[in-house]
C-alpha cells in the first residue's frame, strides 16, 4: 500500500481530454522535464526526442500523447491551454519542424521522427512510460524516464507516490478503516474530515474556492457538452449524443445560460425515465467533449471524467442539492474514496482496466451521494464498497485506442450505478453487510494483476478488436 499525502486537488484535476493517463499525464512529465533541463541551461539545449512504451506507445495516438508531450515541451499549461489552437499549434510545429522548448529556446523537433512509439516495449514500473532524451551544445546527453500511473499522477523514475507531497496530515488515512476511525473521534462526516486534512496544505476558504472551482468547470463541461452536437474526432464516426437527448428533454422550453437550463430542468415532473435520462445526459455530455480534447476535471481520471458530475448534477437538479456548500461537501467525500483506490490499488487502466477507472469513479460518486443525501458514514462507505463490486474485472477495450467506444456509455453506466449503490446503502443495516469498502479494494488489486494485458488500455482485446476502424456506426 502506497503511503501518500494526496489532496482532494490531486484527486481532481482541470486538464485536456481525452485521457489523464495518456494525454494530461504525458504533458504534465514534459512540464516537469523542461523544468529539470533549465537548471542545466535551457539556451544550450541542441535536441529532445521522446520516446514512449507499453500502453502509451500502443494506444497513444487515439489518446493524443504525442500531442500532449509536444505542447508540454512547448511549455504549455494544460489547465490555461486554449484547447481551441491544439490543432493549428501542432500544425504549426509539424509544418515547420520547430519547436519553441519552454517558450525560451527555438530547436529543430518533428514530430514525425522525434516522437517515437515503441509499440513493443514495456518498463518494468508502469506500463505507462515516457522518456526524454536532450543533447546540450557541450556534449553532454541525459535521459529522464517519467510514469503516467493513472489520474493525472505523474512520477519520476526513482521517485515514489505521486500526490501533493508526503506532510503530516491530522488524519493520515491509508484504508476505508481508517477513514471511518477519524469519523468516529472527530464525530465529523467524511467530508469534515477531509477538511480538516485539506487544511494542512491551505486555509479553508482557499479550499472552498478551488473545490467550487472545479465544480464550475465541471459544470461548464456539462452545459457545453449538451449545446454542441456532430462527430466525434478520430475517425470512428461516432454521433454525439447528448446534444439530441438534450433538445429531446428539454422539448422546445427556452434558456439562455446554466442557471436558466437547470430551472427548466426542474421545472418538469421527475419521473423515474426522465430522471434516468438525464443523468445519461449528463455523463454523455462530458465524455463526449473528453473525446474532443476539450476542458474536463480527472475525477478520478478524463476516460472516467463524466461519472461524479453527472451524479453531482443529478443532486443538485433533483435532490434539492443546489447550495455551495452541499457541492462542496460531495466533492471532499469523493475525492477520500478516489484517494483509498489510489493508494491500496490503482487508478490506471493501462494497470487494472477499466474498473480502475468507471468502477472507482463510481464508487467515489456512491459515497459522496450517500452522504449528501443524509447517509451514516457506514452507509457511505458501503455504497462505496457495492458500486466498485459489480465493477470488479471490467476491462480497458478502447476501439482504435480513441476514449470513445466503450468509454463514453461506460459513463452513463458507471453514474447509474452510483445512484443505485447509494440507496441500496440507505435502505440498509451495514453492520450486516459481509464486504467492507477494504474487501473490495483489495480484490480489485488482484484482478487488476491476473489480468490479462490485453484488456489494459493497448487496443489488443475486447471490443478494440471487434469494431473495424473507420466502420463503426455508434
Amino acid at each position: 500500500m502506497s503511503k501518500e499525502s494526496i489532496s482532494v486537488f490531486d484527486i481532481f484535476k482541470i486538464g485536456v481530454g481525452p485521457s489523464s493517463s495518456h494525454t494530461l499525464g504525458p504533458w504534465r512529465a514534459a512540464l516537469r522535464f523542461v523544468e529539470s533541463i533549465k537548471s542545466k541551461g535551457i539556451g544550450k539545449v541542441l535536441h529532445v526526442k521522446v520516446l514512449l512504451y507499453g500502453s502509451l506507445a500502443k494506444t497513444g495516438k487515439g489518446h493524443g500523447t504525442d500531442v500532449a508531450v509536444i505542447l508540454g515541451l512547448c511549455g504549455e499549461d494544460p489547465v490555461t491551454f486554449d484547447v481551441n489552437l491544439i490543432t493549428p499549434r501542432i500544425q504549426q510545429i509539424t509544418e515547420e519542424k520547430t519547436l519553441n522548448l519552454g517558450g525560451e529556446r527555438l530547436l529543430p523537433f518533428d514530430p514525425v521522427t522525434d516522437v517515437v512509439f515503441l509499440m513493443t516495449e514495456s518498463l518494468q514500473y508502469h506500463p505507462n512510460a515516457l522518456t526524454f532524451l536532450c543533447s546540450f551544445d557541450d556534449g553532454e546527453e541525459i535521459a529522464e524516464t517519467y510514469f503516467s500511473i493513472g489520474g493525472g499522477f505523474v512520477v519520476k523514475e526513482g521517485e515514489e507516490g505521486g500526490g501533493d507531497g508526503f506532510v503530516h496530515l491530522p488524519y493520515p488515512i491509508e484504508k476505508s478503516e481508517y477513514l471511518q476511525d477519524a469519523c468516529y473521534k472527530t464525530g465529523l462526516g467524511i467530508s469534515g474530515v477531509v477538511m480538516e486534512n485539506e487544511k494542512t496544505w491551505r486555509s479553508e476558504a482557499e479550499v472552498k474556492a478551488g473545490v467550487l472551482q472545479l465544480w464550475q468547470v465541471m459544470r461548464d463541461c456539462i452545459y457545453r457538452g449538451c449545446h454542441i452536437g456532430g462527430i466525434l474526432p478520430g475517425g470512428l464516426n461516432v454521433t454525439r449524443r447528448a446534444f439530441g437527448l438534450n433538445q429531446k428533454l428539454i422539448d422546445g422550453k427556452t434558456y439562455n445560460n446554466y442557471e436558466e437550463w437547470l430551472s427548466v430542468i426542474k421545472s418538469a415532473a421527475p419521473t423515474f425515465k426522465y430522471t434516468l435520462d438525464w443523468v445519461s445526459c449528463f455523463a454523455l455530455a462530458v465524455n463526449e467533449e473528453n473525446a474532443s480534447f476539450s476542458r474536463v476535471v480527472t475525477a478520478p481520471t478524463n476516460g472516467a471524467a463524466g461519472v461524479v458530475p453527472a451524479v453531482l448534477l443529478y443532486f443538485i437538479a433533483f435532490c434539492d442539492g443546489n447550495d455551495d456548500d452541499k457541492i462542496i461537501n460531495f466533492l471532499l467525500t469523493a475525492s477520500e474514496i478516489g484517494s483509498i483506490f489510489k493508494k491500496g490499488a490503482t487508478l490506471s487502466a493501462a494497470m487494472g482496466g477499466c474498473q480502475a477507472e468507471i468502477g472507482v469513479s463510481s464508487s467515489m460518486a456512491a459515497a459522496a451521494l450517500t452522504e449528501a443525501l443524509g447517509g451514516t458514514v457506514e452507509q457511505a462507505l458501503m455504497a462505496a464498497e457495492i458500486a466498485m463490486e459489480h465493477h470488479l474485472g471490467l476491462t480497458c477495450d478502447p476501439v482504435g485506442g480513441l476514449v470513445q467506444v466503450p468509454c463514453i456509455e461506460r459513463n452513463t453506466m458507471g453514474a447509474i450505478k452510483a445512484i443505485t449503490a447509494s440507496q441500496l446503502a440507505l435502505q440498509s443495516n451495514p453492520e450486516k453487510a459481509r464486504i467492507t469498502l477494504d474487501d473490495v479494494v483489495n480484490t480489485m488489486y488482484e484482478t487488476a494483476l491476473d489480468m490479462n494485458h490485453k484488456y489494459k488500455e493497448t487496443a489488443e482485446g475486447g471490443l478494440a478488436i471487434q469494431v473495424p476502424l473507420g466502420l463503426s456506426e455508434c
